[in-house]
């Protein structure tokens, strides 16, 4: 993304999304003084970590941390709380008597999408891979009307949803990554377990809204042909959409658009309306790890590094 954006540098720092307390702030700044207790996301030119135990950061990119939210669940769902709104505010404006399909909803943005979805009023269904995230589906404080368990191979998503939506189909899709292609590139077992495009245009509804993270997915005529006849739409998930517009258009509309976003975040995680799926905090000398079961995709909760 950097290099497409020609923002190509030697280091790439990590852990971008932070949590902690204002040591000084600089004559211009108006939102905070020492001592605030905030939380934000630093911008993608960023050139400091959140791995610093000191940064210099922007007052744009920082909101207040309400006094009920501990630093972990902060920094921990400020990501994936982004991501939600991204999908299910500005992307599909979910609503009372929607339904909403979930794909992975035991993984942690799965997690916030889904209580998301419910407080909206939405009918929410989710996918599980496995029978432990079955189970934790069917756990939850508000459970899913339905958990579509997949993980055997046996089970037909788009079947699935068409029953529970009285043949209508759902309103909007929210993936976790689709098969492009009936041949199987990979043997994988996430690669086995994903929805083949075709599934997800079938059980879209009228006028419905597929929310993908699949950034090379290719319709062919046929899926084009499809959609068209139900009116339905296709939108792609990047959460980054509005460090992007902060870069090129200046900071009005980051402030206009992502501040509310942060602060409705932590206003829903202190109100326990988000509870996020983390990890126990890591040490600061254990980043390394971390990092490396991160980008290896073996983290089924959030990894967040502790000074």
């Amino acid at each position: 993304l950097l290099s497409e954006i020609k923002l190509e540098k030697e280091l790439l720092p990590v852990g971008r999304e932070i949590a902690g307390v204002v040591l000084e702030v600089g004559r211009k700044v108006t939102f905070f003084q020492p001592d605030d207790e905030v939380v934000g996301i630093l911008p993608l030119d960023s050139e400091e970590s959140g791995l610093y135990e000191v940064i210099l950061v922007h007052e744009h990119h920082l909101v207040r941390k309400p006094e009920k939210v501990c630093w972990v669940e902060a920094a921990g769902t400020v990501r994936d709380g982004v991501r939600a709104y991204t999908a299910l505010h500005y992307l599909s404006q979910v609503s009372p008597g929607k339904s909403v399909l979930v794909m992975d909803g035991a993984s942690p943005f799965g997690t916030i999408a889904i209580q998301l979805a419910q407080h909206r009023g939405a009918k929410v269904i989710s996918t599980a891979y496995s029978l432990e995230d079955k189970q934790y589906l069917e756990r939850l404080r508000a459970p899913v009307a339905r958990v579509i368990d997949v993980s055997n191979g046996k089970i037909d998503v788009a079947e699935s949803c068409l029953e529970e939506t009285g043949g209508l189909g759902v309103d909007i899709v929210l993936d976790a990554g689709v098969k492009l292609y009936n041949v199987e590139d990979e043997s994988t077992s996430k690669s086995l377990l994903l929805p083949h495009k075709h599934d997800i245009i079938t059980l879209l509804g009228i006028g419905g809204r597929w929310i993908t993270t699949e950034k090379n997915l290719q319709l062919d005529p046929p899926d084009s042909r499809s959609l068209f006849l139900k009116g339905a739409t296709v939108s792609f998930l990047n959460d980054e959409i509005w460090n992007l517009s902060n870069i090129q258009q200046g900071k009005y509309l980051y402030i206009l658009l992502m501040i509310p976003i942060l602060e409705d975040i932590m206003e829903k995680l202190s109100s326990s309306i988000f509870r996020p799926q983390l990890d126990e905090p890591i040490p600061l000398y254990e980043a390394k790890v971390s990092m490396e079961i991160v980008q290896k995709n073996q983290a089924r909760k959030r990894q967040v590094i502790q000074f």
